[in-house]
């Protein structure tokens, strides 16, 4: 699929920086992952205080460390506002983007600015044909902005609790993403 290491590049958007994390962000990456109107849209939910630290400690020695894939905190005027990533992951067959805002960034057009970045990532750094996000049913918001960008739902994944997760994908060949 790629054949590029998986680091994780400087990116720039019209308002938005997207740059490896420090290990000072730890207070706002906690944060905004224990914020539970971002941590609903996200893997299991909310989880501990201290699950989410050791995530972000894993970032360090294990995702940056290793290279595995590239994971970035996402800053608007020099402060912490989101995070993102693109990863190959065995449910989609292929690499996946990931976003998050904290909801004082929500409804001013940063989310589409995020995922056409790491998008125009996959595409352009990593040389992918195609990349793919999973999002739950009732997010509507993410579902809208992922269609407004040329991803097409490709099936849904029924969940252990029931819930439904949507699968998308976007073909280079549909999008535009220039940033």
């Amino acid at each position: 699929m790629t054949s590029t290491p998986a680091s994780t590049p400087t990116l720039r958007t019209e308002r938005l920086l997207l740059e490896r994390y420090t290990p000072e962000d730890e207070e706002g990456f906690v944060a905004l992952f224990q914020d539970t109107r971002v941590s609903r849209w996200m893997g299991d939910g909310t989880v501990s205080e201290a699950e989410d630290r050791a995530l972000f400690g894993r970032i360090f020695t294990k995702v940056y460390a290793e290279e595995r894939f590239a994971v970035w905190a996402v800053r608007r005027d020099g402060r912490l506002v989101g995070h993102a990533e693109i990863k190959p992951t065995d449910e989609v067959d292929g690499h996946e983007i990931i976003y998050a805002l904290a909801p004082e960034a929500w409804g001013c057009g940063l989310g589409l600015e995020v995922a056409r970045a790491i998008v125009a990532h996959g595409f352009d750094t990593l040389r992918l044909s195609e990349v793919h996000a999973t999002v739950a049913a009732p997010n509507t918001a993410s579902l809208a902005l992922l269609e407004k960008m040329g991803f097409e739902h490709v099936r849904d994944i029924t969940e252990d609790d029931g819930s439904t997760t949507r699968v998308l994908t976007c073909s280079q060949s549909r999008t535009g993403t220039a940033t």
